[in-house]
């Protein structure tokens, strides 16, 4: 009888510890030295010390991780569509990809501004972010797929895009050019009503830009997906454009995304980037010190910017890295500019 009950529970712990489940476990990621992810004009970073971009895990929980997972405070348990919202994995990886060559991208343009190096933007199309279930285009456009015509009409920006749509009809056939993994394809169906009652092929959409300039700059994070790299991604591209030692010989990282107009944006996660990085052993932080709105602010009390979530998690964990609130690549700049060279 003991053996049958014993059998019974190894058998248990056995499919608890192997079946996922729809959810997955939010963890501390790691600290990327962005020597190894950045080249210009075929150059690496040779300065003392080192700029990191920081991450969050995320793994596929099972009940027994699941359970467990209340133990560890740098654990966090999230529902699939907390993670992915209605997208599937594979859209979901698709999106991140995106997000992460928006955010190599944006670096790239506040870096040559920041050096005074000349660019230009080209505009590739529209990225599609999400194709509705009602849309006739459903069957034949996914995410990631880039719409650069309608109507054999190419445009220079997604507002032109949807001016022109939108000056159509409920049910007007339109034909659209688009390319996905390097092929071009085309499609043809009728527009939809959307909720502002206008028609439109229903899709949720971004521009898709690229940069081009005499200055090689070569960004590859590899398989880290997201867009919160855009800080330090610009930091360290401009470190090399500029040939200027900026950080003085620290081991600073960060985290937030990038705009282009040098704005740093919040993310998510930023206290297991906090343990990440202190583990790499991080001297400095930067966090992004995003501005929360009074109607955001009435609607979740105890919402707090990445700073203050930064100074909580670091105060907790008695880390003695410097957390240092960023609105602006430019503020991440001044107090480099001030530090005394280690």
């Amino acid at each position: 009888m003991f053996h049958r009950w014993f059998t019974l529970v190894l058998i248990f712990l056995l499919a608890s510890a192997v079946i996922p489940i729809p959810y997955y476990l939010e963890v501390p990621g790691s600290a990327e030295n962005l020597k190894d992810f950045v080249k210009v004009n075929t150059k690496t970073d040779t300065y003392d010390g080192s700029f990191m971009l920081t991450t969050v895990g995320v793994v596929r929980a099972r009940p027994l991780t699941a359970f467990l997972s209340l133990f560890f405070e740098d654990q966090e348990l999230v529902s699939k569509k907390e993670l992915m919202g209605s997208s599937n994995s594979e859209e979901y990886n698709k999106l991140q990809e995106y997000y992460m060559k928006s955010s190599e991208n944006a670096a790239k343009q506040v870096a040559l501004e920041l050096a005074g190096k000349s660019y230009k933007m080209t505009y590739k199309g529209i990225y599609v972010m999400e194709v509705d279930e009602k849309s006739n285009f459903k069957n034949a456009l996914e995410v990631g797929d880039t719409v650069y015509e309608v109507d054999n009409q190419a445009f220079k920006s997604s507002e032109e895009f949807m001016k022109y749509v939108k000056s159509k009809k409920v049910g007007d056939q339109v034909s659209i050019k688009y390319v996905r993994s390097g092929k071009k394809k085309e499609a043809s169906g009728k527009l939809i009503r959307l909720d502002d009652k206008k028609a439109g092929i229903g899709i949720a959409l971004v521009d898709n830009t690229a940069i081009s300039t005499d200055q090689d700059i070569s960004i590859d994070a590899g398989s880290i997906g997201g867009p919160s790299a855009g800080l330090m991604f610009t930091l360290e591209t401009y470190s090399l454009l500029s040939q200027k030692d900026i950080r003085k010989g620290y081991n600073i990282a960060g985290t937030g995304t990038m705009s282009a107009d040098g704005t740093v944006g919040r993310i998510g996660g930023i206290d297991k980037k906090i343990v990440a990085a202190d583990k790499e052993g991080a001297e400095i932080f930067f966090a992004p010190d995003d501005e929360i709105s009074a109607d955001i602010k009435k609607e979740y009390p105890n919402l707090k910017t990445n700073y203050q979530e930064a100074v909580a998690k670091a105060k907790k964990i008695k880390t003695k890295m410097k957390i240092v609130p960023v609105k602006n690549v430019r503020d991440a700049l001044d107090y480099l500019d001030k530090l005394k060279q280690k």
